[in-house]
């Protein structure tokens, strides 16, 4: 192959395709057919000698060799991408409407920094909260259904170090948390240490995104050979902060959570005995959106908030 006869076309399609992983999500993203995008990577796939990827059920996997090249095309188009259009998003006089799925509690942290950045600026764009009923939010993020997903997902975040630079998606630490029992004043247990005697014998609520039965707790207990008993499983952190302060049921929270409830004064923290992992709470986004501006003003102000909120809430506990 020679270079002065490669169409650098052809990169932006194999740049598309590897960051999408799917002909149809490339084809709308480069504004062409997907037939297009096709005839495009055998003319790539011509001019290399070499296969770049292979058709799978659900979408596209590179090759070795596509893996290779990638972070060197990707890194030669966006010096050409801000050369050729070195233009910037005016959160001024833009309208732009971002979508960020997060859950409730951490909602209730970050969008009060956010918005009082956003009034103080002048700033005229639109965020839209989608609701998170998942611990991995990579699917919506991939089908383009929310700009920005913000939560604790450790499974998700594990996969995507695994990838390492591979990875379709981005992820940023906003702040790190630590699991607490959470009671209501007045509760049995309120003023006595926790014992794991005294917290599998107690009625629990479990807040649970997805619906599931159980959760990080219980696979904790169950390594000890322990269980507990829930008595009832919600979907959202206010709604659990309601219920534990006018019952005898036990749940867990992180503890930066406990402020967002809006039932903190009515609530006691103890110390789990049990064993948990910090809860690390971080940012997610698609690499279809590293580069363009807009996506990356607004990802500067939520860094922003997220710490701003994890500074409120830390004067607060004290």
């Amino acid at each position: 192959m020679s270079f002065r006869n490669l169409d650098l076309n052809l990169l932006r399609v194999f740049d598309a395709v590897m960051a999408e992983r799917n002909l149809t999500r490339a084809a709308e993203r480069l504004a062409m057919s997907q037939p297009a995008v096709s005839h495009a990577l055998k003319r790539l796939r011509e001019a290399l000698g070499e296969e770049l990827f292979l058709r799978q059920a659900f979408g596209m996997k590179p090759t070795s060799r596509a893996e290779g090249l990638w972070p060197e095309v990707r890194h030669a188009l966006e010096r050409l991408r801000a050369v050729l259009d070195p233009s910037e998003f005016d959160p001024q006089a833009e309208d732009y409407t971002f979508q960020i799925a997060m859950a409730d509690a951490t909602a209730a942290l970050v969008l009060p920094p956010l918005v009082a950045d956003l009034e103080g600026s002048g700033a005229h764009a639109r965020i839209h909260v989608l609701p998170l009923t998942t611990r991995d939010p990579r699917g919506l993020l991939e089908q383009g259904e929310a700009d920005f997903a913000l939560g604790y997902f450790p499974n998700a975040v594990a996969a995507l170090q695994a990838q390492g630079p591979m990875a379709s998606i981005r992820q940023h630490r906003l702040y790190d948390s630590a699991y607490v029992c959470v009671m209501r004043r007045g509760h049995p247990l309120a003023g006595v240490p926790l014992t794991l005697d005294g917290y599998c014998a107690a009625h629990h609520l479990l807040v649970s995104f997805s619906g599931r039965p159980h959760g990080f707790v219980d696979e904790a207990l169950a390594a000890m050979n322990r269980s507990r008993r829930i008595v009832l499983t919600v979907n959202q952190f206010f709604t659990a902060g309601r219920i534990v302060a006018q019952s005898d049921l036990l749940t867990v929270l992180p503890a930066s959570f406990v402020e967002a409830t809006g039932y903190k004064q009515d609530l006691v923290e103890q110390p789990l005995p049990i064993a948990l992992s910090p809860v690390h709470v971080d940012m997610l986004w698609h690499l279809r959106n590293e580069d363009r501006s807009a996506q990356r003003w607004l990802r500067g102000r939520l860094i922003a908030a997220a710490a701003q909120a994890a500074t409120n809430t830390a004067t607060i506990g004290r």
